[in-house]
């Protein structure tokens, strides 16, 4: 039996934010086992996330120690600039999710600490996803973020519709699994490696062949399943609605965090974006995802439906700065990918508060439940109304900020068609986002299904929502700071 060194436990440094989530997870079982608490284990799970990212945070600037990573294109992980800044961006959003999930459960008459064990470890997939540079690491990464969030989309299962969502989920994310798979297996049996970077030293010598284009088409059609992108975006809305509000704050934010990062990674580490194939296959993908999430919106009554179209059409948004500038597209599409999520944190933060404590009628999904908002809680609304200016590009919101790189980086591409899908996209987007704000400010109705209680804005739900919205004014009239940091955010 091989002993432990004190070199392998220097060289397990790096990865101390993601051993401290595990820890954490540890401690929440144990906890669990030995008296169920609601509050306890809430406070564990919270805690441990924080010193997870305070970990991440002291090794970024230099204050902790982080250890040192010789670049090695055969190992399953690495810790470079890239993945620790989308490990801030998960831990933020797993942060929040956890935050909006104490109050939403209080009066859940189940079980509630085994929601946060599935985070937690969903969690730690994301955190793995992010530093994946192998097929293998790839599948088992993607599995364990999945995997919880069939539990974590049905947890509330005397409703039928979050059955649903987590049966339809289970479902057609298996599907899309093994499409992964197999795509995997083309490539390894065409390439004979399943390491990122060796794949792109090999690709000049079999650019075209038949068996690595199936391989690379299969593999993106799993990708755009995970990202719900045109057309596999099917299970999107319907999934959206049925989830209880925080796990649907999770899926928006978390899960499609580490899946983009994670696309591209793959996608510049192994160079497939040099086949044109490949390129096609994105921007019809951009195009359809634009377009269906655009217009489909449209005619949404459901805020929660209609957050789930708009986040097709923001992912198209993110694939065209991928196919425009390739390998400089890690930066821009971090950075569009963080001020998505916490603009997404922000607008459900509002429905989860709405519809906080856990009701078995429902949550405050309805477009009509929010009408009149204004004029009984006017903080709120200004939180509602400044991520949905976000979210249409509004100037003054990180959102314009982000949406303006997307278009440079076509412009950049000379892909003209595809930045005037983004122009086209953000037009039609403006008319549904203005159509929520226009509900908001409406005559009230005299009889009110839902609404937030009176302290909110001094409960952690509350602060935590009213930061994400300081963040987003900030970075959208300040963008500089916002800017240079994402540019670290670079795949070595």
């Amino acid at each position: 039996m091989n002993e432990i060194t004190m070199n392998d436990l220097i060289g397990l440094v790096p990865y101390a934010p993601i051993i401290a989530v595990v820890i954490t997870v540890l401690v929440v079982m144990i906890a669990i086992t030995i008296k169920r608490s609601h509050m306890v284990t809430g406070t564990i799970t919270v805690v441990g996330l924080n010193i997870a990212l305070v970990t991440l945070l002291g090794q970024m600037t230099g204050f902790i120690e982080s250890g040192a990573i010789a670049p090695n294109a055969e190992q399953l992980f690495v810790i470079d600039n890239f993945a620790q800044f989308n490990m801030v961006i998960v831990l933020v959003c797993a942060l929040a999710c956890c935050t909006l999930s104490y109050a939403y459960l209080a009066d859940l008459k189940d079980n509630k600490e085994e929601l946060y064990l599935l985070m937690l470890l969903s969690t730690i997939g994301a955190l793995l996803m992010v530093s994946a540079q192998h097929m293998a690491s790839f599948f088992m990464s993607l599995e364990m973020l999945s995997v919880p969030l069939y539990g974590l989309l049905a947890y509330t299962y005397m409703r039928n519709r979050s059955l649903e969502s987590g049966l339809k989920y289970l479902v057609l994310s298996a599907t899309a699994s093994a499409t992964l798979l197999m795509g995997m297996a083309f490539i390894y049996a065409e390439v004979g490696s399943l390491a990122f970077k060796p794949i792109s030293m090999v690709l000049g010598n079999i650019f075209e062949s038949p068996l690595l284009i199936l391989g690379a088409a299969m593999m993106m059609f799993g990708i755009a399943f995970k990202l719900s992108a045109a057309p596999f975006h099917m299970w999107t809305p319907d999934v959206y609605q049925g989830a209880p509000v925080p796990i649907a704050t999770f899926l928006a934010s978390v899960s499609k965090v580490a899946m983009m990062a994670l696309a591209v990674r793959f996608l510049i580490d192994t160079s497939l974006l040099a086949l044109p194939s490949v390129q096609m296959l994105l921007m019809v993908m951009a195009t359809l995802s634009i377009l269906v999430g655009n217009l489909l919106a449209v005619r949404q009554t459901s805020l929660k439906r209609l957050l789930g179209y708009s986040s097709i059409a923001h992912m198209g948004y993110v694939m065209i700065v991928i196919v425009s500038i390739g390998a400089a597209a890690d930066s821009i599409s971090s950075m569009y990918m963080a001020v998505y999520a916490f603009t997404s944190i922000g607008a459900f933060g509002v429905v989860t508060l709405m519809s906080s404590p856990y009701r078995l009628s429902g949550e405050a999904d309805e477009l009509t439940h929010y009408q009149g908002l204004f004029w009984r809680r006017p903080v709120l609304t200004a939180v509602m109304t400044i991520m949905m200016l976000s979210l249409a590009g509004i100037p003054l919101t990180a959102g314009f900020i982000t949406k303006l790189f997307a278009i440079l980086a076509a412009v950049q591409g000379t892909n003209w068609f595809l930045a005037a899908m983004i122009i086209l996209g953000s037009a039609i987007g403006l008319f549904y986002y203005l159509r929520v704000l226009l509900t908001l400010f409406k005559r009230p109705k005299q009889f009110i299904e839902f609404d937030v209680s009176g302290q909110w804005g001094i409960r952690t739900g509350g602060i935590m929502v009213i930061a994400v919205t300081a963040i987003i004014l900030f970075f959208g009239i300040l963008p500089n700071s916002m800017i240079e940091w994402a540019s670290l955010a670079r795949i070595w």
